[in-house]
């Protein structure tokens, strides 16, 4: 399980650094296999555990190509899907055209997601909590089901 957001560097060759904490379950569970993926909804990227990755792609191997909707999120997911593999130092390169797409450049936050890791440039990652915590502070809207029943 991954949680919490690291603030990393990319290298020069556009590497990240996987955080120590995470690299011996990666090994464990996917021999350091991930697939890199843009997010549909937001400028970040998504970085998954092969098995994670596969079980999306059998979801999205089930939408309708003739589904205009459906074919977007398949051919966004899909299309910028990348494999990449965890070198003994941790790091995996980013695609350039993934890092083209997040925006990323040296400061990038790795943000743990339970079974994947979202990839922000720094800029953006601050931005983003920002309008969560604003949103928060006004939110009139209506709770789903989930949320009614969810307590801290």
């Amino acid at each position: 399980m991954f949680r919490g957001a690291n603030a990393i560097n990319l290298d020069n060759k556009g590497r990240l650094t996987i955080p120590t904490r995470y690299r011996q379950t990666l090994m464990g569970d996917c021999q350091g296999q991930l697939v890199c993926t843009v997010d549909n909804r937001q400028a970040c990227l998504l970085l998954y555990p092969l098995p994670e990755w596969e079980d999306i792609e059998i979801k999205l191997s089930k939408f309708s190509t003739m589904n205009p909707n459906e074919r977007r999120i398949q051919r966004l997911l899909i299309g910028y899907a990348t494999e990449v593999d965890m070198d003994k130092s941790g790091r995996v390169l980013v695609a350039p055209t993934l890092r083209q797409f997040a925006d990323l450049s040296k400061e990038i936050m790795l943000v743990g997601q339970r079974n994947r890791f979202e990839i922000w440039s720094q800029e953006n990652w601050y931005k983003q909590i920002e309008e969560d915590k604003a949103a928060e502070k006004i939110a009139d809207y209506e709770h789903t089901e989930r949320l009614q029943d969810f307590s801290l």
